[in-house]
C-alpha cells in the first residue's frame, strides 16, 4: 500500500509541475484575449494564430542563428523579441480590422476573425510548410532541477519550472501596475468601460485600441515563443491553443486579467492531472471546468453583469 502511495504521489507531483507550465503558457494567450476583447469589444478567434506564429518565428530564427554560430544561451533573449517583432507587425493592421467590427453583430465578428484565423494559418504553412519545427536550446541550457519530493526528488527543467511560470507572473503583475498605478491604464480603463465617455473627455480611443492590441498580440505571440522550446509546433496547434483560451476567459469572465491567471491553474492543472490519471479524459477536463462554472456563474467566477444598452 505504501508503494501505491509513494508512486501516485510521485505522479501528483509531476501533474502539478506539468500543470504550472501549461497553465504559464495558455495564460499568455488568454491574457492578451481578454485584453483585446476589453478595449475593442470583439471576441477574437485569430488572437491563436498569433500564437503560432510567435513559435515559429521564435524557433525558426533561432535555428536559423544557431546555425551559424550564434550561442545556445542568446536563445532566450530571442523569444521575447521574436514575440516583440511579431506583435509590431501583425498587431497595427489586424487591429485596423477589427476596429471596423466593433458594434456589429456578434455573429458576423467570429466569422470574420474565423475568416482572418484561416488567412494566417495558410500564411503559416506558405512559410514553414506542415513538417514539425523544434528548438529546444532554451531548455538545454538551463538543464533540470531536481524538486524534493518527500524522500525522493522529481526531476524537471529548470525552463518549465522557473521561465515559464516566472514570465506568466512577471506579465501578470506588469499589467495590473499598468492598468491601477499609470495614466495609460486608467486610459485603457476608461476606453473600456465607456468609449465615447473616454472620447469626450480628450482620450484618443483610437491610439490606445491600436497599442493595447498590439501589447495584446505580443502577449499571445510571446506565449507561443515560449511554449516552442517545449512543444513541436505543428499547423494548428493556434487553433487547440485559442480553444483552450476561450475555456479559460470564459471561465475567469470576460475581461478579467487576475481571474484569467487563477482560471488558467485550474485548467491547466485539470489536464495535466488528467494525462496522468485519465488520459481518456485530457481533451474535456478543461471544459468541463468551463461548463461546472458556467452552470453556477454564468458571467465567470470574476465576470459581472453588465446593464445593455437598448
Amino acid at each position: 500500500m505504501s508503494a501505491w502511495f509513494v508512486e501516485n504521489g510521485m505522479l501528483l507531483g509531476l501533474a502539478t509541475l506539468d500543470g504550472v507550465s501549461s497553465a504559464a503558457s495558455v495564460f499568455m494567450v488568454a491574457v492578451g484575449l481578454n485584453l483585446v476583447f476589453g478595449v475593442l469589444r470583439v471576441l477574437n478567434v485569430a488572437h491563436g494564430s498569433l500564437y503560432a506564429i510567435g513559435g515559429y518565428a521564435a524557433a525558426s530564427t533561432s535555428l536559423f542563428l544557431l546555425a551559424r554560430g550564434m550561442p545556445a544561451w542568446a536563445a532566450l533573449p530571442l523569444l521575447l523579441v521574436s514575440s516583440a517583432i511579431v506583435g509590431g507587425i501583425l498587431g497595427p493592421p489586424i487591429e485596423r480590422l477589427l476596429r471596423l467590427m466593433q458594434g456589429q453583430e456578434e455573429v458576423l465578428q467570429l466569422l470574420v476573425t474565423f475568416a482572418l484565423f484561416m488567412i494566417l494559418e495558410d500564411g503559416q504553412k506558405l512559410v514553414w510548410g506542415v513538417r514539425p519545427v523544434v528548438s529546444d536550446a532554451p531548455v538545454k541550457v538551463l538543464g533540470t532541477i531536481e524538486v524534493p519530493f518527500g524522500s525522493d526528488a522529481i526531476p524537471f527543467t529548470a525552463y518549465q519550472l522557473l521561465v515559464l511560470p516566472g514570465v506568466a507572473l512577471l506579465t501578470l503583475a506588469v499589467l495590473a501596475f499598468v492598468l491601477r498605478r499609470t495614466l495609460f491604464g486608467r486610459m485603457i480603463v476608461a476606453v473600456t468601460v465607456d468609449r465615447e465617455a473616454a472620447r469626450a473627455m480628450g482620450i484618443d480611443a483610437g491610439r490606445v485600441t491600436l497599442l493595447t492590441f498590439s501589447a495584446g498580440a505580443a502577449l499571445a505571440a510571446l506565449g507561443g515563443a515560449l511554449a516552442s522550446p517545449t512543444t513541436s509546433l505543428v499547423p494548428g496547434i493556434g487553433a487547440s491553443t485559442i480553444v483552450l483560451s476561450f475555456a479559460v476567459v470564459a471561465t475567469a469572465g470576460l475581461g478579467q486579467i487576475e481571474g484569467a491567471a487563477l482560471s488558467a491553474f485550474m485548467i491547466g492543472l485539470g489536464r495535466s492531472l488528467a494525462v496522468y490519471f485519465a488520459p481518456e479524459l485530457e481533451v474535456v477536463v478543461p471544459y468541463l471546468i468551463m461548463v461546472a462554472v458556467l452552470l453556477v456563474r454564468p458571467q465567470g467566477l470574476f465576470g459581472t453583469l453588465e446593464a445593455r444598452r437598448i
